[in-house]
């Protein structure tokens, strides 16, 4: 089999990490890597590019065109809705949710608390961003762009003070030394399907469906499809301020300013026989308390695109 992946140091091990599986159930694979809209854009805010799937869409045009048998993904970076001949056939089991705090030794901090008042935060993420602010308001939150590998490289350049990444990046690169601590659901939230990988497979290709659909790990699948259900609610993207987990069967999500001046929270039961009503349920609730207002707000800023029509 072929698998597709971008060429990133994480992407990489996540594809490996596909491709061992499927070692170990006798399939031979390849990894055939791509670079993708997101990548080719690193010296640019992720949210003034103004597409979703920026790390997908080069790759599911390419298994969609048969190029490749199947693709690995974060699944945090696939849109709720992908094209027709492409479909997710697995999510692996998910790795650690949580979002981490990063220090450079020029913080002289051991943790997001004691940091000093507007010391520089690094993200390139709108959740981040919005959830640091409505915690610290002190702190000067910047622009920080590249792969995992060069993120932690500014952080020890004193670039920036401190930065947060997901924990899952760390733990698969094997640098859980420079955690300096978890943030903790619900109070902080990931984003959603955070820390889990999906493999797809065309729609219509039988057998590659049947040998990747074994690394699937359905308590995994019913937290992420509650989660992306919610999102999908708010018509939300990767570069949407929006967080959401399960924890102990309850989804809890929030939509947020970029700012952090206004939080709108919620959470919801997850029912195993269909847990992307849980999302639903929640996405109304949140907007019937006004995430639209947030969201229309930060459409018209152009932080992130308005939605396309069908």
């Amino acid at each position: 089999m072929k698998i597709g992946t971008r060429r990133s140091a994480l992407a990489l091990r996540q594809a490996r990490i596909v491709q061992s599986a499927l070692g170990e159930r006798g399939i031979d694979a390849e990894l055939v890597t791509f670079t993708t809209t997101g990548d080719k854009h690193l010296g640019e805010p992720l949210s003034a590019i103004g597409a979703k799937g920026l790390f997908t869409i080069e790759i599911e045009t390419a298994l969609a065109k048969g190029k490749i048998d199947c693709a690995v993904h974060s699944l945090k970076d696939l849109p709720t809705k992908s094209a027709d001949a492409v479909v997710v056939a697995a999510v692996l089991t998910r790795e650690d949710a949580r979002d981490v705090v990063v220090l450079s030794r020029s913080a002289s901090a051991v943790g997001l608390g004691d940091l000093a008042a507007r010391s520089r935060v690094g993200t390139s993420s709108l959740r981040r961003r919005a959830q640091l602010l409505a915690l610290r308001p002190d702190l000067d939150v910047v622009e920080l762009r590249g792969n995992v590998p060069t993120r932690l490289r500014k952080v020890e350049q004193g670039q920036v003070h401190a930065a947060i990444l997901a924990a899952a990046g760390l733990h698969r690169l094997n640098a859980t030394e420079r955690i300096a601590g978890y943030l903790d659901p619900p109070d902080w939230l990931p984003a959603p399907g955070q820390g889990a990988i999906a493999v797809q497979v065309r729609a219509d290709d039988n057998q590659a469906r049947a040998a990747v659909c074994v690394l699937n790990d359905e308590a995994t699948l019913q937290a992420v499809t509650a989660e992306r259900a919610f999102l999908a609610a708010l018509e939300g993207g990767c570069q949407v301020p929006i967080g959401a987990l399960v924890v102990d069967g309850i989804l809890h999500g929030l939509i947020a300013d970029p700012d952090g001046r206004r939080v709108i929270r919620g959470s919801h039961p997850v029912t195993p026989d269909d847990p992307a009503r849980a999302g639903r349920v929640l996405g109304k609730q949140l907007l019937e308390q006004g995430a639209g207002d947030i969201l229309a707000a930060v459409r018209a800023s152009d932080r992130i695109p308005a939605p396309q029509p069908e």
